[in-house]
């Protein structure tokens, strides 16, 4: 699973389209980062930035979007609407696929560090990135906005995280950037069968994480000792959730506004069924929901499995069927068309299949079998495995809903579900595999007409080389567990089936071995090269390899004989 990480700067221009676009463009020039969206605001006088791609890739678009605002905007001369404090006022890092919330952290503090020193602009940390408490809102940090910079610099109260902390005509420029790591954002209204605003109101209340005001015996509003009313708990309190009632009137109904703030903590469906509980407490009921913005795939996965479980059924389904059990689920064409191209971000960039994976049965094996060395033995040693994945989670389906398979009907579902995570591994592996090779050969093209660049051009391709090592080797340390499934799967699950699991071990052994020919050929490779940094890396790969797949030939050994021993036995009854 390739990593993808977001990132949504927002810089204090949103008037003049010449600025816009230069600092935009400067996105383009990193591989492997994609735009997805900018959004300038002429009120405002700001623009938000959207762009995805790789944790690396991300990092250095971010920072030379930020020096590139820093060159082109001058604080000092900057109005609008919108609170702000810098030239770029916020960083956030956002991780969408494949990345923790604390490698998030790493990044943004990295990049801030970047922008502080060679920069020479004050950065502020907030949210998850934030180093002290006071200072994960916000607003709190950017209290006053750039105008209260002045004061605030070259105090140690203001002292940034990183960068000057003081107020000279660089930082009188180019203002203070807010570098944060965050959850993904996702804002999403839920239809009701109502024009009646009170209603959506009093919904909204139930589910916001704030909460709404308390009353005592009376009907009054408590407040503190400060005057501010107290708050507490609506009955389907969410958190991560912010959420307001309203009309549409173009639409002849009444909404449920929410933001989902992180929707690691609370995903939409979560939010959809809050409301549809809140709303059949007041004899209401909701029709559908709208999708504003982008979401990550894996926010409509999860709903699609919900789904899928709450009626009983596998949610061990391939991702385009997932999702389209999300979509009827959530009734996201209620209002209008739905395409998941459109709104799912990894889509929209590109970045959910590579260009192998996309191809028909006919388009690759047609390129396997020209003179191009990739992609070759790697590429089809991960689609080997994951087509052992694909028929693991088939026979779970078809044991799924077998009265005579009441007693494992929970097992064989979890199995399905495995099965499906291990084929789109494997999958994604069939392109990592042919790109690491390609890194491979680019190396071989660099100069070494002096002795530093020959030095430099051995470790770059030693580097190449462990990358291109480290593919199999994840896709041979994988292939015990998917044995040890499909062993099982054939052992209790729908009998008319245990040929085709006896198909997955056969495949999946193939799939393992192929993977360690190709890690063997990798290490032969390395041997006349200097490995700089990881001199160990060999051997402790070797031995990763030889016990993976020594513990891959016994799982399929034993497999493969208590198989075809009952496909054998049952000719004779």
């Amino acid at each position: 699973m390739k990593k993808l990480v977001e990132c949504v700067p927002n810089i204090s221009e949103g008037r003049d389209p010449k600025i816009i676009d230069a600092v935009t463009a400067v996105i383009g020039e990193v591989e492997g980062v994609h735009l997805l969206d900018v959004d300038p605001g002429a009120e405002t006088n700001r623009t938000v930035i959207t762009f995805i791609g790789s944790p690396e890739g991300v990092a250095e678009a971010a920072f030379r979007v930020v020096k590139r605002a820093a060159e082109l905007i001058d604080m000092s001369r900057h109005h609008g609407a919108h609170p702000r404090h810098g030239a770029t006022d916020v960083c956030p890092f956002v991780p969408v696929r494949g990345v923790t919330m604390e490698e998030c952290v790493g990044i943004a503090r990295s990049v801030a560090r970047r922008i502080g020193e060679e920069l020479d602009i004050p950065v502020y940390l907030y949210e998850d990135a934030a180093t002290r408490p006071e200072r994960r809102n916000l607003a709190a940090v950017r209290k006053g906005e750039y105008e209260a910079l002045a004061g605030k610099l070259g105090t140690e109260q203001w002292a940034p995280d990183f960068g000057p902390n003081v107020w000279n005509d660089r930082s009188k420029r180019t203002g203070a950037t807010n570098v944060s790591a965050r959850g993904f954002l996702v804002a999403y209204n839920v239809n009701l069968n109502t024009r009646d605003k009170s209603v959506a109101s009093q919904i909204a209340l139930d589910i916001k994480e704030a909460g709404r005001a308390d009353r005592d015996a009376d009907g009054n509003i408590v407040r503190d000792d400060k005057g501010q009313p107290v708050l507490v708990p609506g009955p389907y309190r969410l958190e991560a959730c912010k959420a307001v009632g309203w009309v549409i009137p173009e639409y002849d109904r009444a909404q449920v506004s929410i933001n989902l703030v992180n929707t690691a903590v609370t995903k939409p469906h979560q939010a959809f069924e809050a409301c549809r509980a809140s709303a059949r407490d007041r004899g209401a009921r909701v029709t559908g929901s709208e999708l504003v913005g982008l979401i990550p795939e894996g926010d409509l996965l999860a709903a699609g499995k919900f789904y899928q479980r709450r009626a009983g059924q596998s949610a061990g389904q391939p991702r385009r069927l997932l999702l389209e059990t999300a979509i009827q689920s959530l009734g996201l064409r209620d209002l209008a068309g739905f395409d998941a191209a459109d709104k799912v971000i990894e889509y929209r960039a590109g970045l959910v299949d590579g260009p192998l994976v996309g191809m028909t049965n006919r388009e690759f094996v047609d390129e396997l079998s020209t003179d191009s060395p990739a992609p070759g033995g790697g590429s089809v040693a991960a689609l080997c495995a994951a087509q052992a994945a694909g028929l693991t989670a088939m026979v779970g389906n078809l044991t799924v809903g077998k009265k005579k398979y009441d007693d494992v009907q929970d097992r064989v579902k979890e199995i399905a579900e495995l099965g499906q995570d291990l084929k789109d591994f494997f999958l994604a592996a069939m392109d990592d595999d042919t790109a690491a090779f390609n890194a491979v050969m680019d190396t071989f093209r660099l100069p070494k007409g002096t002795p530093e660049e020959s030095r430099a051009r051995d470790l770059a391709i030693a580097a190449a080389t462990r990358q291109a090592t480290r593919v199999p080797l994840s896709v041979l340390e994988k292939v015990p567990g998917l044995l040890a499934l499909a062993e099982e799967v054939g052992r209790i699950g729908n009998a008319n089936s245990l040929s085709d699991a006896g198909v997955a071990v056969l495949t999946a052994l193939a799939g393992a071995e192929g993977a360690y020919y190709n890690v063997l050929i990798n290490l032969d490779a390395l041997k006349s090269l200097d490995q700089g940094e990881e001199p160990g890396f060999a051997a402790d790969t070797r031995a990763r390899a030889a016990a993976a797949m020594a513990a891959c030939e016994k799982a399929a050994g034993a497999a493969r004989a208590r198989i075809r021993a009952q496909l054998e036995g049952n000719l004779g009854k």
